[in-house]
C-alpha cells in the first residue's frame, strides 16, 4: 500500500500498552467484534485470507518469543521476511506464536536456522534491541501496531495505511 517499502521495526505492543495506559479495542464488547469484523472486511478488500482469531486472542497469545525472534530477524536482515511468515502462522493458520515451535516454523520460512533463532532470542543484545525499540516507539508518541511515521505525523492502525500512503506522497 505504500509507495516506498517501510523500515519494519518490531516493538512490544504490550509494553507500548503499559507505558501509555491505552487499552486496545480487542478487549472490550461491542469495539471487540465490531473491530473484528472490520479487520475481517479489510483483509476480504485486500485478497488476504480472513483471519483465523485464535482463542485467548490478544491476551492470553501475547509472547516476546516471536518479538525476540523478529529482532533477531532483523539484525540478520530478515525482519520483514520474518515477521509476515509469523503473521500468516498467527493469522492464516492459526497457530499461537507462544510456542517456540511455531516461532520456529516461521524462521525457518524465512531462511532463518532454528537452532539460531533458539539462541539468538535469549540474547541480551537482542532483548537490549527489543527494549530499544520499544522505548523509542513510546517517545515518538506510539500507542498501537502497526504505525507508520511519516516524519513526526504517526498514522496508526492498518486502516490508516492509505492515509500514510498519501503523506508520503
Amino acid at each position: 500500500m505504500l509507495p516506498i517499502p517501510p523500515v519494519w521495526q518490531p516493538v512490544s505492543f504490550g509494553h507500548i500498552l503499559r507505558a501509555t495506559g491505552h487499552e486496545p479495542w480487542s478487549l472490550h464488547e461491542p469495539t471487540r467484534s465490531e473491530g473484528i469484523a472490520e479487520v475481517e472486511r479489510r483483509a476480504g478488500e485486500r485478497g488476504l485470507p480472513a483471519p483465523r482469531w485464535i482463542e485467548g486472542w490478544p491476551v492470553a497469545t501475547y509472547s516476546l518469543l516471536p518479538l525476540r525472534a523478529a529482532i533477531f530477524a532483523q539484525q540478520a536482515g530478515r525482519a520483514l521476511s520474518f515477521s509476515l511468515a509469523a503473521f500468516r502462522q498467527f493469522f492464516a493458520a492459526g497457530r499461537t506464536l507462544t510456542e517456540l515451535d511455531n516461532v520456529l516454523i516461521a524462521a525457518a520460512a524465512s531462511e532463518l536456522h532454528p537452532r539460531a533463532v533458539t539462541k539468538g532470542i535469549e540474547s541480551q543484545t537482542v532483548k537490549d534491541a527489543l527494549r530499544t525499540a520499544t522505548d523509542e516507539a513510546i517517545a515518538l508518541g506510539v500507542v498501537g501496531v502497526p504505525t507508520v511515521a511519516i516524519g513526526s505525523e504517526l498514522f496508526w492502525g492498518d486502516d490508516r495505511l492509505e492515509e500514510a500512503a498519501a503523506a508520503i506522497a
